[in-house]
């Protein structure tokens, strides 16, 4: 029983994740390289490659990844190593369906602050579910959480400071005002990834059981360090 319990639970977290790196996927592709948005992170030197020589991102972000997954192996363990691989390949798969098959187009270049958010708020969503049961969607995922833990920093607030490096340097590639918008966009998905890690679950009593009871901490692995006061491929 207790086997199958732990099994469904561990089926529960991996579903969990996926959908998190889904909708990373959808909102890096239709809403920030559909509308000229950059981005943080690798996800964002991935961009960056696509507008200036064509790369795709689904190859050139797990690439960027590899080298920090094995880094994630020596310090986490195997578990969280396990579950990175998963979001980072899983991204990968999705951002690829997305660029290949996807006909949907999200055209809000005449109204980029809708564009921010939207992407703000998604990218926020997906990358804070997955960090919230004991995963990261790429390398700079890992990279900010390890900085978190051992500086004892929000974690919204790293991802932050880490992309801004690369918001700089899309001033090479993008103009001003796409990279304004990216920068609101940034700054907002580090805000609801903190608010997605930190959020408490209420679950309802069952029956004669006792009142609810407030989930606190998000789900880490064995390894772990206890979670941080708070997803940025």
């Amino acid at each position: 029983m207790r086997r199958k319990e732990t099994v469904t639970k561990a089926l529960a977290q991996v579903g969990i994740m996926l959908l998190g790196t889904l909708i990373l996927a959808f909102t890096y592709y239709h809403i920030n390289f559909e509308n000229h948005l950059s981005e943080g992170g690798f996800v964002g030197l991935a961009l960056l490659g696509k507008y200036a020589f064509g790369l795709s991102p689904a190859y050139s972000v797990f690439l960027l990844d590899i080298p920090v997954i094995l880094i994630a192996w020596l310090l986490k363990g195997r578990k969280f190593m396990l579950f990175t691989l998963l979001g980072a390949v899983s991204f990968s798969l999705f951002y690829s369906g997305f660029e290949k098959y996807s006909t949907l187009v999200l055209d809000l270049h005449g109204n980029l602050f809708a564009a921010a958010l939207l992407s703000g708020l998604l990218t926020g969503l997906g990358a804070g579910i997955v960090l919230r049961f004991g995963g990261a969607t790429g390398g700079d995922d890992v990279l900010s959480k390890l900085i978190s833990e051992w500086t004892g920093w929000k974690i919204g607030n790293v991802f932050f400071v880490s992309d801004a490096f690369v918001l700089l340097a899309s001033l090479f590639f993008l103009p001003v005002k796409e990279t304004m918008y990216t920068i609101l966009a940034v700054w907002l998905a580090g805000k609801v990834i903190t608010w997605t890690m930190t959020v408490q679950i209420r679950i309802p009593a069952r029956h004669n059981e006792p009142a609810a009871v407030s989930v606190k901490q998000p789900i880490q692995n064995s390894k772990s360090v206890p979670a941080v006061t708070s997803l940025r491929h």
